[in-house]
């Protein structure tokens, strides 16, 4: 069984190459440096490493909120890819994204998402694309349970995410969609389409010799969901990145200092049928 497994994924992975670009052997590389589809700088969902600071205002409650995310996109296999080419790799990515209400007397956990997914991302000489199958669940915390007594849901859900981007000099443009195959509570509905586009300059604004240097960038992530009539969910961010002296795309390892905002409906799990605006400033990083 297992030399046929092999078998039938070295197919798979060959006619990803021949498709995307490849064409003949490609080099086999174990645990790889970033991804070839690069993070989604202004998605409320993408893995990574942050503390936000928000002022947040929603029908049920106007505060100030920490919002904190812990995860990463992990390549596990890569074939292909090297120098900008193309290629096909598979991963593992996880995250948990909480908030807390810091204007409670006990700084109270709010909401926690839980994100696992196994991402499969390809790229051509100038186009890039990602399919994934994740599940999420989300809890309310401890604290604001008891402080609130609201009426819980048990929000989870399995879904597959489809994603393409291309790249123009400084810009970056992607579109697709999710479908949620397994939800609780099934009254959920299904669809999620997503369009985004990102920016960043071609010179840094800033040097720190071998340190790295730092560039301008700008992003902003629309999210259309079936649930909410297709109203868009709205994130935005702008600041600068810092990447270390020498460092390709492909790395994935940088960090930013970033205003962001967001209007629409939730993007925390136990709040998704609630309205929310907010303003503040984050602290990210992509290792």
């Amino acid at each position: 069984m297992a030399p046929m497994v092999s078998r039938w994924a070295a197919t798979v992975v060959a006619l990803a190459l021949s498709l995307f670009g490849g064409g003949g052997a490609s080099a086999q590389v174990g645990l790889p440096a970033g991804d070839l589809f690069q993070p989604l700088m202004a998605s409320p969902r993408q893995p990574r490493f942050s503390a936000s600071y928000l002022w947040a205002s929603s029908p049920l409650r106007d505060t100030r909120v920490g919002a904190t995310a812990f995860g990463a996109d992990i390549g596990i296999v890569r074939w292909g890819g090297a120098a900008d080419g193309p290629g096909v790799q598979i991963g593992l990515a996880g995250g948990v994204f909480a908030q807390f209400d810091m204007e409670s007397p006990s700084t109270d956990l709010m909401n926690a998402d839980y994100i696992i997914g196994i991402p499969v991302s390809f790229r051509t000489h100038r186009f890039t694309g990602r399919v994934q199958f994740y599940h999420q669940s989300s809890h309310l915390g401890d604290e604001y349970l008891i402080r609130y007594q609201p009426d819980r849901i048990n929000l989870s859900f399995e879904a597959i995410e489809l994603l393409f981007s291309g790249n123009f000099g400084p810009w970056r443009v992607y579109g697709g969609g999710e479908y949620l195959v397994h939800r609780e509570p099934d009254t959920l509905r299904p669809g999620v389409l997503i369009a985004g586009l990102e920016y960043r300059a071609v010179h840094p604004v800033l040097r720190a010799g071998d340190v790295g240097a730092a560039r301008f960038v700008l992003a902003v992530d629309a999210r259309f969901w079936e649930q909410h009539a297709w109203v868009p969910g709205v994130s935005g961010k702008a600041g600068l990145e810092f990447s270390p002296h020498g460092a390709s795309e492909d790395s994935g390892r940088h960090w930013s200092i970033l205003v962001e905002g967001y209007s629409g409906p939730s993007p925390y799990g136990q709040f998704y049928d609630e309205d929310i605006a907010s303003l503040g400033l984050g602290l990210y990083f992509w290792l």
